[in-house]
C-alpha cells in the first residue's frame, strides 16, 4: 500500500506541477487576445476533451492504463512545447488540443488503475483516503508551479515560464513508467455478461489494435454507457461528480480576476496561488471527511456558494476603493479559496462513492463518462463567459460562475452515493 501510494502521488504530483498554469491566462491577453477569444481558446480545449472522453476511457478498459497515461504525459509536453514555440492564437489553439487530447486519456484511467489495484489487494476502502492524497499533491504541485511563475516571469519573463513548464512535463512521463500494471477487476455481477466473449479472457497488453481488441473495445464502450445511463445510482453519481468538477472552470479566470483589480502578474500568481491552497487543503482533508453526512456537505457547498459569490465581488469593488485594493482583493480570494476547497472535498467524496457504486467491467468508461459531462460544464462556462463578456466586468461574470454551488447544495443530500459497505450498491439493477 505505502508503494502504491508513493507512485500515485508522484505521478499526480508530476501532472500538476506546471508554472504555465498560473500565467498562460495573461500570456493569451499579452498577445493582444480579447477575453472571448481567450474563453475561444478554452472552449476548444473542452471540446477537444469532450469528444475524446468517452472513447478513451474505453480504450483505457482494452489496453494498457499504464501505457496510456505514458502517453497523455507525451501528448501534455508536446502541448506546452508549442505554447512556447508559437505563442500566437493559432500556436496557443493547437496547444489546448494537444493538452485536451492528454487529458482525456488520462481522465478515468488513472483513477480506474488504482481502484482496480486496490481491489486486487482487498483493500478498496483505502481509495477515498488515496484519492485525497492524490489530489492534495496535484493541488500542491499546482501550487508550487504557480507560485514559481512569480519569480521565473521576474528572471526570465514567459520563456522561462514556458520552458520550466515543458521540462517538468516531460518529468511526468517519466513518473507514469512508475505506476502499477493493476489487472482489471470485473465484479461477479458482471462476468455473466462477459462470458460469452471469447476475447474478454486476454489481458490487454498493449496499445495495438487487433480484431479481437476492437471487439473488446466495442463491447467495454457498451458496457459503460449502459451503466452509466441506466443504472439510477451510478447515473445520479456520474452527474453530481461532473457538476462538482466541471464548475471549478471558473479557476481559469481566477487570474483575470486578480488583474482586474490593478494587481502586478507576480501579485496574480500569488493570489491564484491562494485559492489552489483552498483546493489543496479540501482534498488533504477527504480521509478525515468520508464519512461526513450528505446533509453536512449540502449545508457545506451553500456557504460555499455565498462565500464564493461574495469574494469575487469584493474583488470587483476593490477597484473603486484605490486605498483598500490590497486589501479586498485578499479578503476576496481569501473567501474563494474556502468556498474551492469545499466544492473539492465534495468532490474528491462523491468521486471515491461514484468508484464504489460502479459493479460493472467498464469502470474506465463509466467514469470517463463523468468526465465528459464535466467537460460539457466546463464548456457552458466558457460560451456563458464569452458571450457575457461583452456586458459584465470580470468581476460579476466570476461572481455568477459561483452560483451553481447553490444548485448543487440542493441536489446533493439525495445524488451522494452511499458508502461502500452498502452491497446492494455492487448489484445495479436498471430502470
Amino acid at each position: 500500500m505505502r508503494a502504491l501510494t508513493l507512485r500515485a502521488v508522484l505521478f499526480a504530483l508530476t501532472a500538476d506541477l506546471i508554472p504555465y498554469y498560473a500565467l498562460y491566462a495573461l500570456l493569451f491577453a499579452d498577445h493582444g487576445l480579447s477575453t472571448a477569444q481567450i474563453s475561444a481558446l478554452l472552449a476548444i480545449w473542452s471540446v477537444t476533451s469532450f469528444l475524446l472522453e468517452v472513447p478513451s476511457g474505453a480504450w483505457a478498459d482494452t489496453v494498457s492504463r499504464r501505457g496510456l497515461l505514458m502517453l497523455s504525459g507525451v501528448l501534455l509536453t508536446a502541448g506546452f512545447l508549442v505554447w512556447t514555440l508559437l505563442p500566437s492564437y493559432a500556436g496557443f489553439a493547437a496547444g489546448f488540443i494537444l493538452w485536451g487530447a492528454a487529458g482525456a486519456l488520462r481522465s478515468g484511467t488513472f483513477e480506474a488503475l488504482i481502484y482496480d489495484d486496490l481491489a486486487a489487494r482487498a483493500s478498496t476502502a483505502a481509495y477515498p483516503r488515496l484519492l485525497g492524497y492524490t489530489r492534495a499533491a496535484a493541488e500542491s504541485a499546482a501550487l508550487t508551479g504557480i507560485l514559481a511563475a512569480a519569480p521565473l516571469y521576474a528572471w526570465g519573463g514567459y520563456a522561462l515560464v514556458g520552458w520550466s513548464s515543458v521540462l517538468l512535463a516531460g518529468v511526468h512521463v517519466l513518473s507514469a513508467i512508475a505506476l502499477p500494471g493493476a489487472p482489471k477487476v470485473v465484479s461477479a455481477s458482471a462476468v455473466e455478461d462477459l462470458e460469452d466473449e471469447p476475447d474478454t479472457a486476454s489481458p490487454p497488453v498493449g496499445l495495438t489494435s487487433t480484431p479481437a481488441g476492437v471487439s473488446r473495445y466495442v463491447h467495454m464502450l457498451r458496457s459503460g454507457l449502459r451503466e452509466s445511463l441506466h443504472v439510477r445510482v451510478v447515473r445520479r453519481g456520474v452527474i453530481l461528480v461532473a457538476l462538482l468538477n466541471g464548475i471549478t472552470a471558473f479557476d481559469e479566470y481566477f487570474s483575470l480576476l486578480a488583474d482586474h483589480t490593478g494587481v502586478s502578474p507576480s501579485i496574480s500568481a500569488v493570489l491564484v496561488g491562494v485559492t489552489v491552497a483552498g483546493a489543496l487543503t479540501g482534498a488533504a482533508l477527504a480521509g478525515h471527511t468520508e464519512n461526513v453526512s450528505a446533509r453536512a456537505f449540502s449545508i457545506a457547498l451553500g456557504i460555499a456558494g455565498v462565500l464564493f459569490i461574495g469574494g469575487a465581488l469584493l474583488c470587483g469593488a476593490a477597484t473603486s476603493h484605490p486605498t483598500l485594493v490590497y486589501s479586498l482583493t485578499a479578503a476576496g480570494f481569501t473567501g474563494i479559496a474556502i468556498a474551492y476547497g469545499i466544492d473539492y472535498n465534495a468532490d474528491v467524496l462523491a468521486s471515491a462513492r461514484l468508484q464504489d457504486a460502479i459493479a460493472g467491467p467498464a469502470r474506465a468508461t463509466v467514469t470517463s463518462v463523468s468526465g465528459l459531462v464535466t467537460e460539457v460544464i466546463a464548456l457552458i462556462v466558457f460560451i456563458f463567459v464569452g458571450v457575457a463578456a461583452a456586458w459584465l466586468p470580470i468581476p460579476a461574470l466570476v461572481a455568477a460562475l459561483g452560483t451553481p454551488l447553490l444548485l448543487i447544495a440542493v441536489l446533493l443530500p439525495t445524488w451522494l452515493p452511499k458508502a461502500a459497505e452498502e452491497e446492494s450498491l455492487k448489484q445495479p439493477t436498471a430502470e
